[in-house]
């Protein structure tokens, strides 16, 4: 086995670089700094999502209420203030794909429908997998239809 002779120095290119140097062009950053915009102030939060396993074993207490391809379980919230909401998406409803479109589709009936909800409530909505293709306005007054059946209760 022989070793190559390999030069320790490299070549000089022959050709400068294709890129300019920093201050060549006058649109760059530059010496310039300027703040960044004001952040947005946070939204209002109309509800809140349940997080708890004491609620969530409550629910399991409750019956469920029916409306179309919806079910809903509603009860006293742990804590006063906006309706607390979860949601449950069975594997029976579809692939992953399926189930959070649902899950996406839900989330935006619930708010547009927001006001249907009761404050310091927490509601568990469920979907079965006749959902997926239900189009959205039945969506919504399934909905509206639940939770005003369960506010009732």
């Amino acid at each position: 086995m022989r070793e190559a002779n390999v030069p320790a120095q490299h070549p000089q290119a022959s050709e400068d670089p294709r890129v300019p140097p920093a201050h060549a062009h006058a649109g760059g950053a530059g010496d310039r700094q300027v703040p960044p915009p004001p952040r947005p102030p946070p939204p209002d939060r109309l509800t809140r999502r349940v997080r708890d396993r004491a609620t969530f074993q409550q629910f399991g207490r409750v019956r469920a209420r029916r409306a179309g391809t919806i079910t809903l379980r509603c009860i006293p919230a742990r804590t006063p203030g906006p309706p607390q909401l979860a949601y449950a998406v069975s594997r029976r409803v579809g692939n992953a794909v399926d189930r959070n479109r649902v899950r996406r589709r839900l989330r935006a009936a619930v708010r547009v429908e927001c006001d249907a909800f009761l404050p310091g409530r927490a509601y568990l909505i469920g979907a079965s997998p006749a959902t997926v293709g239900v189009d959205f306005e039945t969506l919504r007054a399934t909905l509206r239809r639940a939770a005003r059946d369960a506010g009732e209760a």
